[in-house]
């Protein structure tokens, strides 16, 4: 019932619609606005920053050895060199690598536990430890070697072309294998998230370590022109970009178009929301009306004859958008108009 009373509402908007023009005039000067769909009604030029990565894009990985900032409190770590001096017993003085497990060996007391703990802490337990060993055990602690795995990283990431950089192309699963890492899924996140999540994970593996993470190569931002137009098929935007620029990019609009009635297609949650544009009114089609943008994964089709029905918009939309995977019924379209 309630696609019954849409469509009667869809053909009386539309059979009301102004059928003229509003012409710029010579030498005049006016202003055009924007718009989307209603439910992205953010700035449009903000829509590349929150861009989602997409298998078969590719990222560039820069690391950032940050041994400079200052730390409040310096914690012994698993590739830290450990010297511990027994200044009235020398014979007992070690050097030794943190074993994996976090443990080096000492004299009469075996392995003991020595990660996340400070060389201050360490050498008040050892003390305690050895106070009923040795007579007045006076103990230092230091660490002579901490960046054994800031060097290993170096040299595992060092190349000539690109510096402590790597390329990384996301799978077709939506994974990227990062160094020391392991796989990370990517795929629908934004950079920012996923450079954020890098961060703490390496600043746990080693302490300084900073990743900045850029788009190198992208193939998620696509847009779709279909219909009445010479050269239908997706076209890479590096920005948002209004329905008329993407006709351009299809080689514009043939003769037997139907610029009043333009559809274009953006999904939303689980349902296709589609609007009706009346290209004539664009204020780059020398007209009055808005510039209307659109987004990644857009859908813009160019009808040959003039769309009145909201059943059949629908019919046309499900048949076009087959060819994306979106498989809908006329159930889940909405529509609006221009």
């Amino acid at each position: 019932m309630w696609l019954h009373a849409l469509t009667l509402l869809l053909m009386l908007s539309l059979t009301g619609c102004a059928t003229q023009q509003s012409v710029i005039e010579l030498d005049e000067e006016v202003s055009a606005g924007r718009r989307t769909f209603s439910f992205d009604q953010t700035n449009n030029f903000d829509i590349m920053s929150r861009y989602l990565i997409s298998p078969g894009d590719v990222l560039d990985v820069l690391y950032q050895i940050r041994t400079w900032i200052e730390k409040d409190s310096f914690f012994i770590a698993t590739d830290h060199t450990v010297a511990v001096k027994f200044v009235y017993t020398p014979e007992l003085n070690e050097e030794q690598l943190v074993r994996p497990n976090g443990m080096i060996t000492l004299p009469y007391l075996g392995d003991v536990y020595v990660v996340g703990k400070t060389p201050a802490q360490l050498e008040t337990e050892l003390k305690k430890a050895y106070a009923g060993i040795l007579r007045d055990p006076m103990i230092s602690v230091l660490v002579p070697e901490f960046q054994s795995a800031i060097k290993e990283v170096k040299k595992d990431l060092h190349t000539a072309p690109r510096g402590l950089s790597r390329l990384v192309t996301v799978h077709p699963d939506g994974y990227v294998v990062f160094p020391m890492l392991g796989e990370v899924q990517v795929a629908g996140r934004t950079i920012k998230d996923v450079n954020a999540e890098l961060n703490t994970h390496y600043e746990k593996l080693i302490s300084g370590l900073h990743v900045d993470l850029f788009l190198e190569k992208h193939t998620g931002s696509l847009v779709y022109v279909l219909g009445a137009v010479k050269e239908p098929g997706g076209f890479t935007i590096a920005k948002p970009i209004s329905v008329t620029q993407a006709l351009a990019l299809a080689g514009s609009f043939s003769n037997d178009a139907e610029l009043g009635s333009v559809i274009v297609a953006r999904r939303h949650g689980l349902e296709i929301v589609a609007t009706r544009l009346d290209l004539r009114r664009s204020a780059d089609m020398g007209g009055r009306g808005t510039l209307f943008y659109l987004m990644p994964d857009d859908v813009v089709f160019v009808p040959r004859t003039r769309l009145s029905e909201s059943s059949q918009i629908a019919t046309e939309l499900r048949d076009l958008l087959m060819f994306r995977g979106w498989h809908i019924t006329v159930e889940s379209i909405s529509f609006s108009d221009d």
